[in-house]
């Protein structure tokens, strides 16, 4: 008898094959669920998934004739053998109508071994055998419709799954029992030579080798012991642990069918079903995907739940349970609603899950990567709107869904609007906010804008000035820089004249604005007297001007060009004019995100140290997070604790500007390496936790109208946001990405809209002073810009005689 001190043992390591097979006498079934479910926390917290699919039985035809099943059938008079490619398509296209995202291909092993009339069918189909024409319909459904294919054709060598491989985001076969007693006369699995427990273990393993995302699972009730379903579970474990490509373990309960061998066999018991998962749970430990099918337990949901189950499998909106026609699904909403009863949020994921998602260059074709990264969010679940920054789209009009209540989060949203330290794995959850939990965090972050800042919405009269497109480094995300040693050639080089820029600076004067923002990319051929030389041009075309320029990457490069200290070279800029400093260049303040996005840009240390010297000069920069490409919620935890520890250092940011990744005509998105921005919720998410988690030492939290558009725009201003940034005039970099919301929004543009919000406009200087009212008057009077000129960029050719080019990442990387 295993004691309940043995289970909790278990929350800490996995149990040894002689200690899971004692769990076969453990009779305190609530004890077995608590460790179960205690354990799914630790890897899942609160949320069950689920996957929207379609079901196409391409063949119910099978050479097997397992004793339970209803699925498979001989042929019938009348009655093609296999759905035909418009079958196929219509059920597809009704599915992805319905908003499936998966194509769920089942079907029987091979009948063309068995039955004339599929070997003739597939003939005329123009293939032999069912697997060919499987690969031919999982390839027409996805480029047809989108919907991504997980396919069940049975066993497999590892030549049929490789090329299934490449039509798929994942495949499956149940092994359902390992037991060979069940191939014995008279038992369920008698004349079904395909039920061998060793070929079917054969093909997952094969599966493991192709790295392929697989589903398996047991069948339970159909004869075999508790001590052979241990034995089952232990044989997948130790392949996964092999291969680590097993992606779900299903637990599914035996029911009766109607006309078939086994009508009057009973039901497996749902104490049988709980003390099955329970101990998936405890043999797989925390992080494995354990499911139970939901309609087959119709009315115990939340007991599932308890006994340590994450997932429910696929659910259809429109098709039927062809393995189990009796049990019909759930509607969505019940589902949401039975989940939340449970203590716990549904969620949409995809037929590969999260963290095979995540990695694609590892678990999937590259076929399909680009196509599972548009349909994920940064956690690897489904993307459920098609909202992106920088489309002219409204966004979702609410995000709602049934959910418990938290305490454990009304405690972290208690805790940051009181000032206090949160850790990232704190942060993380606040990211990992989901439907009313939303609303939660963005009322918060919003009471306490409201109690920092009052109902006024800032903004500031300013012009955009991008001196040159021409950059040598190779940012995966850029679609502004231009050249030849750019990622992307999109429009043509250019290198602005001093002339051009002073012309610009003194049209923006008279136009009323109060500040020059001003960057570009990293010239070869610029070196730090090219930033003194641009800050005197404009200092001779309005010496009132203020003057926001230079990322910390120009900075650094431009101190080393001239081969001085970087406290050395800011200096030389204050005293040339130089004001304040944008806090480009973050992106993500991880390496491991940098090491992909920007692997030869300044590192997370050169950046935070190009900020801190800045400030100890007397400088306020600003600070930005550019999100939603390759990075995950814990990146942008670290990201916002290492700039609220630098500003209780320095006290050097005057606010954070949110930048949500514009993917149109990213490189790195067009590679397809990239998702497609982030969501709508995370979007929202991170304005709103960037003002809990930053508060009381960052106060300003500003949205980026230019990605936001103006329904995205209200929405920020609901979830801690005060500021709108700058009128811009000419923004361009954003708009080289694709971005499709306009290049500038003039004061009395500005205001309309800040005051159709029931917000108060208040215009402001870059550090939040008030601006002089001339400038002010001379801003809604404003004459249209005349024609800018972009001077087109000289040919240049590296050689030996020439300045070599800094590389901060990778000089950083070198010395380690």
């Amino acid at each position: 008898m295993t004691s309940m001190t043995d289970i909790d043992v278990w929350l800490d390591r996995r149990p040894d094959r002689a200690e899971a097979l004692a769990l076969v006498d453990v009779s305190d079934l609530d004890a077995l669920q608590v460790a179960a479910a205690a354990l799914r926390d630790r890897g899942h917290d609160r949320l069950i998934s689920y996957s929207r699919k379609v079901f196409i039985p391409l063949t119910q035809l099978c050479r097997d004739v397992c004793h339970y099943c209803t699925f498979a059938h001989p042929p019938r008079k009348g009655q093609r053998a296999y759905m035909t490619p418009d079958e196929v398509l219509a059920v597809a296209r009704a599915g992805a109508d319905a908003g499936c995202k998966e194509a769920l291909f089942t079907l029987g092993d091979k009948p063309e071994l068995r039955y004339r009339v599929a070997r003739e069918e597939l003939a005329e189909l123009g293939h032999e055998t069912t697997l060919s024409y499987l690969r031919a319909m999982a390839l027409l459904v996805f480029e047809e419709t989108g919907l991504l294919p997980h396919l069940n054709p049975g066993i497999m060598d590892e030549g049929d799954l490789a090329s299934l491989r490449e039509v798929s985001v994942s495949q499956g076969i149940m092994l359902e029992s390992i037991s060979p007693r069940l191939m014995e006369k008279g038992a369920c699995h008698h004349g079904s030579p395909d039920k061998d427990p060793s070929l079917r273990l054969a093909t997952i393993e094969a599966a493991g080798k192709l790295a392929i995302p697989f589903t398996t699972g047991i069948l339970i009730g159909i004869g075999e012991t508790r001590v052979e379903r241990i034995e089952a579970l232990l044989a997948l474990r130790d392949l996964h642990d092999q291969y680590g490509h097993i992606q779900e373990i299903i637990v599914q309960n035996f029911r009766a069918k109607e006309d078939t061998r086994m009508a009057d066999w009973p039901d497996a018991p749902i104490d049988e079903l709980r003390w099955s998962i329970a101990a998936a749970r405890l043999i797989f430990g925390p992080h494995m995907h354990i499911q139970a099918p939901p309609n087959l337990s119709p009315g115990d949901s939340p007991s599932l739940i308890h006994a340590g189950i994450n997932d429910w499998g696929g659910v259809s909106p429109v098709t039927p349970d062809h393995v189990n026609p009796e049990a019909p699904w759930p509607h969505l909403r019940q589902l949401a609603d039975d989940t939340a009863a449970g203590g716990k949020h549904l969620v949409e994921r995809l037929a590969i899950y999260p963290n095979y998602a995540q990695d694609p260059q590892r678990w999937l074709d590259p076929a399909f990567a680009q196509a599972v990264l548009n349909r994920v969010d940064a956690s690897g679940l489904a993307r459920t709107d098609t909202w992106s920054p920088g489309i002219d789209l409204s966004p979702p009009a609410a995000i709602t869904a049934a959910s418990p209540h938290v305490p454990e989060l009304d405690k972290l949203l208690a805790r940051a609007s009181g000032g206090e330290d949160l850790n990232e794995v704190e942060v993380e959850r606040l990211f990992a906010a989901r439907g009313g939990e939303v609303d939660a965090v963005c009322r918060a972050a919003d009471d306490l804008r409201r109690k920092v800042n009052g109902d006024n919405v800032s903004y500031v009269v300013v012009r955009n000035i991008n001196y040159t497109n021409i950059c040598y480094f190779k940012c995966q995300f850029c679609a502004f820089s231009k050249g030849k040693l750019s990622e992307n050639l999109r429009g043509r080089p250019y290198d602005l004249s001093l002339d051009e820029i002073s012309r610009r600076v003194a049209e923006a004067w008279d136009r009323g604005a109060t500040e020059v923002c001003m960057q570009g990319g990293i010239h070869p051929e610029y070196t730090g007297q090219t930033y003194l030389d641009i800050l005197a041009a404009v200092k001779a075309a309005a010496p009132d001007m203020h003057v926001h320029a230079f990322s910390p990457l120009e900075v650094y490069q431009g101190a080393q060009t001239l081969g001085v200290p970087l406290a050395e070279f800011l200096g030389r800029l204050k005293d040339a004019g130089l004001s304040s400093l944008p806090g480009t260049a973050a992106e993500i303040l991880d390496e491991e995100v940098r090491r992909v996005l920007c692997p030869d840009k300044l590192t997370v240390d050169q950046w935070l140290d190009v900020m801190e010297t800045a400030h100890g000069l007397g400088y306020r920069t600003t600070a930005t997070i550019m999100f939603g490409h390759v990075d995950r919620p814990i990146h942008w935890a670290r990201h916002l604790l290492r700039l609220r520890t630098l500003q209780m250092k320095t006290g050097g940011f005057t606010e954070l500007v949110p930048l949500p990744f514009v993917h149109m005509e990213a490189p790195i998105y067009l590679k397809g390496r990239a998702r497609m921005g982030p969501t709508y919720r995370e979007t929202l998410l991170m304005h709103a936790v960037a003002r809990l988690v930053l508060h009381p030492y960052i106060t300003n939290i500003q949205t980026s109208w230019v990605k936001m558009g103006r329904d995205g725009i209200q929405a920020a201003l609901n979830a801690g946001v005060n500021d709108m940034g700058g009128t811009l005039m000419n923004e361009s970099i954003t708009r080289a990405a694709g971005s499709e919301h306009g290049q500038e929004l003039p004061p009395h543009a500005m205001e309309a809209l800040i005051r159709d919000l029931d917000r108060t406009p208040v215009q402001r200087t870059t550090l939040y002073g008030t601006p002089p009212e001339r400038q002010v008057q001379a801003s809604f009077q404003a004459a249209p810009l005349a024609e800018i000129i972009n001077n087109p960029a000289r040919k240049y050719e590296r050689n030996s005689d020439r300045q070599p080019l800094i590389r901060p990442g990778l000089e950083a990387a070198g010395a380690d």
